[in-house]
């Protein structure tokens, strides 16, 4: 960063003070009284053509009067929140409902609008199921009734038949092969449900390739928690009762890189996924 003179930098202090007023939505007698100074001081600092920098003790309390970073307002960063104020804007934890119809998940998606969603989900994918197999897994859910998670679910297939965004799914073997045989979480699903819903697959897989590509992955040779990216905007990791939520580039960059990994290891690929669903469907009993 090039040095600056003081005139410089007291005339980018001023345009920076300037602007924190206007956004949010202040003027120079609640500043004067918010920082323990007369309107005159503040007036000194905001006239135009002044040089006057204020001291540290001044700088720090039209800062905090204003929600913004001293260092922001003195030129020393281009980021106007407060240190703790970009980690909060860069991650957020929210509370996971766990089910199609978490309203988080679906108002995620709308932002995501035009923009590739990526998705590892924590068992199948909610956007797929069957109703049998929803009813089945949420009955004894205490948030939601299966009737208002299959509501939710129709809402976000119908974001996919509208074509605004790619979808890219991926997700361990093992999964489906637990489902399949009704083992493990599945245990107790009827046969009959399982080979309706491997046949859903299969048919959704195939209907939208490949606006939709399902990849299937060896969780011996590579592993993945629960993510959605959903374009460049937010990257979500699910951790139970919470979902950790990035909207800082760069977190975003190593989850996008973290997937399109999983892509490349592939046990299955996208356009093969069809049959391998068959193929399984065939083997319930």
């Amino acid at each position: 960063m090039a040095i600056m003179d003081k005139r410089q930098r007291a005339a980018l202090f001023r345009e920076r003070l300037t602007e924190a007023l206007e956004v949010a939505g202040s003027n120079r007698s609640a500043l004067a009284r918010a920082a323990g100074v007369n309107r005159s001081t503040v007036s000194q600092l905001l006239d135009e053509g002044a040089a006057r920098m204020p001291n540290a003790h001044l700088a720090a309390e039209c800062a905090r009067a204003l929600g913004v970073s001293t260092d922001w307002l003195l030129g020393l960063t281009e980021r106007p929140e407060r240190p703790g104020d970009v980690i909060d804007a860069a991650v957020q934890m929210t509370t996971a409902a766990r089910t199609a119809s978490d309203d988080q998940l679906l108002g995620w998606h709308r932002e995501a609008a035009g923009y590739k969603i990526r998705h590892v989900p924590a068992t199948l994918p909610d956007i797929f199921k069957t109703e049998n197999v929803m009813r089945w897994e949420y009955a004894a859910f205490l948030g939601k009734t299966p009737d208002q998670a299959i509501r939710a679910m129709r809402d976000r297939i119908d974001l996919l038949y509208a074509g605004l965004s790619d979808y890219e799914i991926a997700m361990p073997l093992h999964e489906l092969d637990a489902f399949a045989a009704g083992v493990g979480y599945y245990r107790g699903l009827p046969a009959a449900a399982r080979r309706e819903q491997l046949a859903r697959l299969a048919a959704t897989a195939e209907e939208f390739y490949p606006a939709l590509r399902l990849y299937l992955f060896d969780a011996r040779r590579v592993f993945s928690a629960p993510i959605s990216l959903f374009g460049p905007r937010i990257g979500v990791i699910y951790v139970g009762h919470f979902y950790l939520a990035f909207r800082e580039s760069a977190r975003i960059r190593l989850l996008t890189q973290h997937f399109d990994g999983l892509v490349r290891e592939a046990a299955v690929e996208a356009r093969d996924t069809a049959a391998h669903l068959r193929r399984l469907e065939s083997e319930v009993r």
